[in-house]
This record gives structure tokens, sequence and C-alpha cells, in this order.
């Protein structure tokens, strides 16, 4: 490969890295909605009831 393709690539693999760090930047900031919230306490929640059941050999 020439030094122009390697070039390129390099600056193509960090044009995707930049972008996602600033996506991620983004989202940070998001509010999750109160259903969002709520389905995963209840989730939590059943995991735990079904950890604490006896498991029956």
């Amino acid at each position: 490969m020439n030094g122009w393709a390697v070039a390129l690539i390099i600056i193509f693999i960090l044009g995707i890295i930049i972008a996602n760090l600033l996506l991620l930047k983004q989202t940070a900031n998001m509010k999750v909605p109160e259903a969002v919230l709520r389905a995963i306490k209840e989730r939590e929640e059943k995991a735990l009831q079904e950890e604490e059941k006896p498991k029956d050999k």
C-alpha cells in the first residue's frame, strides 16, 4: 500500500472515533423516560425474587 492509502485509512478511522465520542457526549445529557426507569426497576426486583427462591435439587 502506498503512503496516501495508509493516510486516508488513518484519517477515516480517526474520523469514526471522533464522531463516536461526540455522539456519546451528546447522548450523555439525555433524560431517560420514566417508563423505562420503571421497567428497569421491575426487572431488577424480579431478578432478586428469583435469586431468593430456594433451588430444587
